[in-house]
């Protein structure tokens, strides 16, 4: 496994690096107002495409951050199929979004936080392509504390 370092910074995993670029995405969506859910789709090492949550600005509903990253990285690869590509996401996907990760055909979907309300993993079948390994929970509290905060300022 390889390991990224910055300066004297200790290592960090390939998924903690990766989902710290989600979480760059999911802070841009903060900006823009939007739920903080970021995304980005990485293939041999490298970003190939990134998205966060434009359901507001775009007054779409299927405008989620995975959705939005797989998209370009299709387009990035020109292909529909993201085999070999791993999805990185701030929220575990919703039934739509881990639906569309079938059809892409994505190798491996990196979660932040899990959603026990609207995540596909809360329907306690296998949505995913069948060859998708998928591994939840990394820079958990992280993730969860920018949507609970996004929220809790929403409700104030």
């Amino acid at each position: 496994m390889r390991y990224y370092t910055f300066g004297d910074e200790p290592a960090i995993s390939p998924d903690d690096f990766f989902m710290a670029e989600a979480l760059k995405e999911a802070r841009l969506a903060l900006t823009e107002d939007e739920i903080p859910i970021g995304a980005i789709v990485v293939c041999k090492g490298k970003i190939i495409g990134r998205g966060h949550n434009l359901t507001e600005r775009l007054n779409d509903v299927s405008a989620h951050a995975e959705m939005q990253a797989l998209t370009a990285a299709a387009n990035f690869l020109g292909g529909k199929y993201l085999r070999d590509c791993t999805l990185y996401v701030t929220l575990e996907p919703c039934v739509m979004c881990a639906g569309a990760s079938y059809w892409f055909q994505v190798s491996h979907i990196v979660f932040g936080a899990y959603d026990s309300r609207m995540g596909f993993g809360r329907l306690n079948q296998k949505i995913t392509h069948p060859k998708t390994i998928i591994t939840g929970g990394i820079r958990e509290n992280e993730c969860a504390g920018l949507i609970r905060d996004f929220f809790k300022k929403k409700r104030s």
